[in-house]
């Protein structure tokens, strides 16, 4: 690694500045409101699936459609890379407002299909938000402040994320689904209105050279797979998301048997990760400015591994630990990752590069949640446990020997384009 490079990467701001960039400030308002809406409702309309067959099943099946979507990423991602990124946020939230508001019409079971039908497509909006919000972050910043901003949303989606569906199940405990409808519906609608006056200079759009509409839909994750940088990052983020998919199956054994609590006590469990991946938004530009990108990744990845070791003991502050451990090091992790992901890609490609890696973040955790759930009755939860420990701690290799190749002489930082 050149002087010139080892200072570039060291030189990211603070919090405090990527707040002061106005344009930022404006969006990451927004960010805070549509996300209040979104987290209200992911869990609410499981819980009211439940209600309305009284089906477990039927009510998974409300994550299975939510989670649908990424198959259908690479081409979200074209959309936000064929048009400009602040009108596509623009009409995206206004699209999700009208979206949700058919499920004011189910009233009882004859009437599910079309809960599935509006989660799908109000799924699909949050895959074109983020593809669209990543090229649009990196057209409003410089390099120096996307650590910052990038951890200050992430922030915001956690911490959302702990507060939100409390409010949710509240609303719709004491006053039915419809409330819950009419508050995301407002809130993706309000958000839209904020963006509308979001003032950014996004670049002009380059010509596209892939001319099939196969090659402009695949051309994220071929530049993920291509650039020197990013494919070792890459299968770090792939292999440690995946560990985590088969934490989320083994989580009510561990909880169950381990530390002797009723299934419930996963809400505590969930709230410690939530703060700490708080903390870890709140942090994760500092870390980056002292130990750099790939290092700030292969930080994460091993604190999350040794997370993952101590939901294998039956002792409830370890257990306890682990949950706190998680949440930091996945989110420097992915705050890391997103940020180098970001500086690399040029601004043509930046939807389609974001959809391909949230491709790459969802696919694996769904498949090792399923395969954990299928082995839970034949292998013993706390060998799965440490196998998952293994696995996650092998997938620093990639991110640390991408970083020596990058030190031989690879360009640390791209230019925008």
């Amino acid at each position: 690694m050149t002087d010139d490079t080892a200072t570039a990467e060291n030189d990211v701001g603070t919090n405090r500045e990527a707040l002061a960039v106005r344009p930022f400030r404006r969006l990451a308002g927004a960010w805070v409101v549509s996300n209040f809406g979104d987290s209200a409702l992911y869990i609410t309309a499981a819980i009211w699936m439940k209600d309305l067959t009284g089906s477990n099943s039927a009510a998974g099946l409300t994550f299975v459609a939510l989670g649908l979507p990424a198959l259908f990423a690479p081409l979200t991602g074209q959309l936000a890379d064929r048009f400009p990124r602040k009108n596509v946020l623009v009409v995206n939230n206004f699209a999700a407002a009208a979206i949700v508001l058919p499920l004011l019409l189910v009233h009882d079971s004859r009437l599910l299909w079309l809960i599935f039908v509006s989660i799908f497509l109000y799924a699909n909006t949050g895959y074109l938000t983020a593809a669209a919000q990543s090229g649009l972050i990196r057209a409003m910043l410089p390099d120096r402040l996307l650590a910052p901003a990038n951890g200050l949303l992430s922030s915001i989606d956690q911490g959302l994320r702990i507060i939100s569906p409390l409010i949710g199940a509240g609303l719709y405990a004491l006053w039915g689904m419809d409330a819950v409808v009419l508050l995301t519906a407002a809130c993706f609608l309000a958000t839209g209105l904020v963006l509308v006056t979001l003032q950014v200079d996004e670049p002009a759009r380059e010509p596209d050279p892939d001319e099939t509409f196969w090659r402009r839909t695949t051309a994220g994750l071929r530049f993920l797979t291509a650039n020197v940088r990013l494919r070792g990052p890459l299968l770090t983020v792939f292999i440690c998301i995946a560990a985590t998919g088969m934490i989320n199956a083994v989580a009510f054994a561990a909880i169950e048997y381990g530390v002797h609590k009723p299934p419930e006590f996963i809400s505590v469990i969930v709230s410690l990760q939530g703060v700490l991946a708080v903390a870890g938004g709140l942090t994760a530009s500092r870390v980056i400015k002292f130990v750099g990108l790939e290092t700030t990744m292969a930080a994460g990845v091993g604190l999350s591994g040794l997370a993952i070791a101590l939901f294998a003991t039956d002792s409830l502050m370890l257990f306890c630990l682990g949950s706190c451990l998680l949440g930091l090091g996945i989110t420097w992790m992915i705050v890391a990752f997103v940020t180098l992901r970001q500086t690399e890609t040029p601004h043509r490609l930046q939807g389609r590069v974001s959809a391909a890696a949230n491709l790459a973040f969802n696919l694996p955790q769904v498949f090792t949640a399923a395969v954990g759930a299928s082995l839970l009755g034949l292998v013993d939860y706390r060998i799965l446990i440490l196998a998952t420990t293994l696995a996650c701690l092998l997938s620093m290799i990639p991110v640390l020997r991408g970083r020596r190749r990058t030190a031989r002489g690879a360009p640390e930082f791209s230019q925008k384009s």
